[in-house]
């Protein structure tokens, strides 16, 4: 009986060891650390928001998913205590966001009324991709879970206090349970 209990404690010590030394490989980095402009050029500062679940979605103004930004508007306006939707306009996706900032700005203001944060527009993918979707795609650095951003209006969850959430294909609308029950 003692040679069992030595040889369970030390298997334990064995299999603690190792996943400990395997959890430590595991870099991750801050969020808040990330920096990204806005639609106009100023600093957006990440850190603004800790305390509020930040939803990331990649947007472009001439794709079959446009029509989300009304949804996108009102999941803000209902949550907005809780939540900031920050739009990244990105045209790697069939080039369906061609325009400049301003075109951009215009756009979404008056077809949609959207007063929620809009990036500048980036690169979700690729070699060129920005430090914020590297980020929101790579587990190594954001300790949940490796993704792909498969078309536009993917959208990204992080928790209040700026871990990755869960994330959530472009047929995912803005409003679904999937996401709302996160946010509650």
């Amino acid at each position: 009986m003692l040679k069992v209990l030595k040889l369970l404690v030390l298997l334990n010590l064995i299999f603690s060891s190792t996943s400990c030394s395997q959890s430590k490989n595991i870099q991750t980095m801050s969020l808040y650390s990330i920096e990204i402009n806005s639609i106009n050029g100023s600093p957006i500062v990440l850190n603004d928001y800790k305390g509020k679940y930040i939803l990331f979605v990649n947007v472009a103004s001439e794709c079959g998913f446009t029509g989300q930004y009304e949804d996108l508007q009102k999941l803000y306006d209902t949550y907005q205590d809780k939540l900031m939707v920050i739009g990244v306009p990105c045209n790697q996706f069939g080039s369906q966001e061609p325009g400049n900032s301003e075109q951009i700005q215009s756009f979404c203001k008056k077809n949609y009324g959207v007063t929620f944060l809009m990036t500048e527009k980036i690169d979700v993918k690729g070699d060129q991709q920005h430090p914020l979707y590297k980020w929101l795609t790579d587990k190594t650095l954001n300790g949940t879970k490796s993704t792909s951003v498969k078309w536009n209006f993917q959208k990204y969850l992080v928790d209040k206090n700026g871990h990755f959430v869960d994330y959530f294909y472009s047929l995912t609308k803005p409003l679904s349970s999937k996401i709302t029950r996160q946010i509650k």
